[in-house]
């Protein structure tokens, strides 16, 4: 007998603009020429900031590709058109994320202010509970489903284009009837969200003002990549009526394939995991070794590849010596640990994200 599941159709959403938030798009978000040129020295770190950009030529002389994977606080922290200006230069040629940094991003663009109270909203019963967020990127993701896209791609083209285009009830019904079975349990998806929410078909504008500081808006108007790894229950969206477990398991694994075959061409190239302590190190280590597994049959294995991890905590432990001992607590450090597996060579840093890639960019330019 199925257990009971919770009814969403109880909760009360409320709109967007009545969220008081910490951060302001137009204050947090940093430029590229203005501030970074002029970035102050970064101590011990210096040395390695210079090794990591003197991989990334090698990388891009070589062609081979560059990806930078992050977590939201990057997005946060302001970073978007520090990471843009790197793929418009050709330095980073894929980017990935997580749920929260896709919607930070999202709020960015479309409200100019994101950042909640955590402690104060889930007291009251109105954490993630914000109509526009889930309604827009559920939308998104399940038009973007049906139309083959990834979650990444998906919101970032309801970001640049600021609309969504919804089918009619008669053509999704026609698509169930005779599509592929991929492309009917996708419409299938978008027809229960449209019908549960009462959306009415055709073009709905949707202003996105501050598109101009999306990174996913603009890596979307590049044509640049960035893939978007979810996890079902981690992140507001999953609370609102419009979220689709098919919709968003079917974009988001769309991401994970091509995130991982982005990985298979790492030979010689370098990742760069940028405060991401879970979702880089996880997503990472099955990629490469579905690469590896793909290429060794040929003999072209993933080699001569370069990592380096950016976060915050001290570094107790030099990763080129091996694994530590299980007593030390290094071992237990996800995001580095995890790393350390993969091959090729790894280096940690610890550092801001604001100055190591403020600092990269710098050298790189």
């Amino acid at each position: 007998m199925p257990h009971p599941e919770f009814d969403r159709s109880k909760l009360s959403m409320r709109p967007l603009s009545e969220r008081k938030n910490k951060l302001v798009a137009e204050e947090v978000v940093i430029d590229p020429e203005g501030v970074l040129r002029k970035a102050p020295g970064v101590g011990d770190a210096e040395g390695l900031i210079r090794r990591v950009a003197q991989r990334i030529r090698r990388a891009r002389k070589a062609g081979a590709p560059v990806i930078l994977a992050f977590g939201a606080h990057a997005i946060k922290n302001g970073l978007s058109l520090v990471m843009l200006r790197l793929a418009q230069d050709g330095w980073i040629t894929h980017f990935a994320t997580n749920g929260a940094g896709s919607i930070h991003d999202w709020e960015f663009a479309y409200l100019g202010e994101t950042g909640e109270d955590v402690r104060a909203n889930v007291a009251d019963g109105t954490f993630g509970l914000w109509e526009e967020t889930g309604r827009i990127i559920g939308l998104a993701v399940a038009v973007g489903a049906l139309e083959g896209r990834g979650y990444g791609e998906s919101v970032g083209a309801v970001i640049a284009s600021e609309r969504l285009l919804i089918p009619s009830r008669k053509e999704l019904r026609k698509v169930l009837s005779g599509a592929s079975a991929d492309k009917a349990a996708a419409a299938a998806d978008l027809l229960e969200v449209v019908e549960r929410l009462g959306v009415k078909p055709g073009e709905q504008k949707l202003p996105h003002r501050w598109k101009h500081l999306s990174l996913q808006g603009g890596l979307f108007r590049l044509g640049v990549p960035l893939t978007v790894h979810p996890g079902i229950g981690y992140d507001i969206i999953y609370e609102h009526p419009a979220a689709s477990g098919g919709a968003y398991g079917r974009t988001g694994y769309r991401d994970f394939l091509v995130f991982a075959e982005a990985v298979r061409n790492l030979s010689r190239g370098v990742y760069l995991s940028v405060g991401s302590s879970i979702m880089s190190p996880m997503v990472f280590e099955k990629a490469l070794s579905m690469a590896q597994n793909v290429g060794l049959k040929d003999g072209r294995g993933i080699s001569g590849h370069y990592i380096c991890v950016n976060d915050l905590a001290p570094a107790s432990w030099d990763w080129r010596q091996g694994e530590p001992p299980e007593d030390d607590p290094a071992y237990y450090l996800r995001y580095t640990k995890s790393f350390s597996r993969m091959g090729g060579e790894m280096d940690y840093v610890s550092l801001d994200n604001r100055a190591f890639l403020g600092r990269l960019w710098a050298e790189l330019g």
